[in-house]
């Protein structure tokens, strides 16, 4: 499948997203990146405590090697030639009118929230995004220095669009627009 067909109300930039392997190892400028974390930062979130914290590297920078270093050996393979890795750190306590920090329920569902507009903006500004639980979280929280309050909810990689082959030829079979399950099968009115 080279293109989703979804509704056609749905926003064509949320249509277009996917999360390709194939970058061109190109370098994000600092501008770039701050704009895609601007975006990030305007997601809603319950109480606006906004519980996020990004992470990043650029290409080539002090922290690249540390942070690719932190990912599955087979998810170094293929973003290595990313142009940034984030690692999305949310706040699992909030503050309460007293001032005291308290269970935050929903600091997964916010920190997602961030995500998806992260990922949006980088689209439309010609990036693209792949998000990744396979991570050693145990060590990011040590080396990267994650407070005991604080949850690494995945890694990203963002970059522009490379040429498929590069990649090994078993990804470069899964390098399409994935589909997605029938809007019938994700919603329920009323109960489960």
């Amino acid at each position: 499948m080279t293109e989703r067909q979804t509704h056609p109300a749905v926003l064509p930039l949320i249509t277009q997203r996917w999360s390709p392997r194939a970058f061109d190892g190109s370098e994000i400028p600092m501008a770039d990146l701050e704009a895609i974390f601007t975006a990030a930062g305007l997601a809603p979130s319950a109480y606006n405590v906004q519980p996020w914290t990004f992470v990043y590297a650029r290409r080539g920078d002090e922290n690249w090697d540390k942070l690719l270093g932190l990912l599955i050996e087979f998810n170094q393979s293929w973003a290595k030639d990313a142009s940034a890795l984030v690692f999305v750190v949310s706040d699992t306590l909030s503050a309460g009118p007293d001032g005291e920090r308290k269970p935050n329920y929903s600091h997964s569902f916010d920190a997602g929230s961030a995500w998806a507009m992260m990922a949006l903006q980088a689209l439309h500004m010609g990036y693209y995004t792949h998000g990744m639980v396979g991570l050693d979280f145990d060590r990011a929280v040590q080396e990267l220095g994650i407070p005991e309050d604080h949850r690494i909810e995945a890694a990203i990689a963002i970059g522009k669009m490379g040429d498929k082959s590069a990649l090994p030829e078993f990804l470069q079979e899964r390098e399409i627009v994935s589909d997605r399950k029938p809007v019938g099968e994700i919603m329920r009115a009323g109960k489960f």
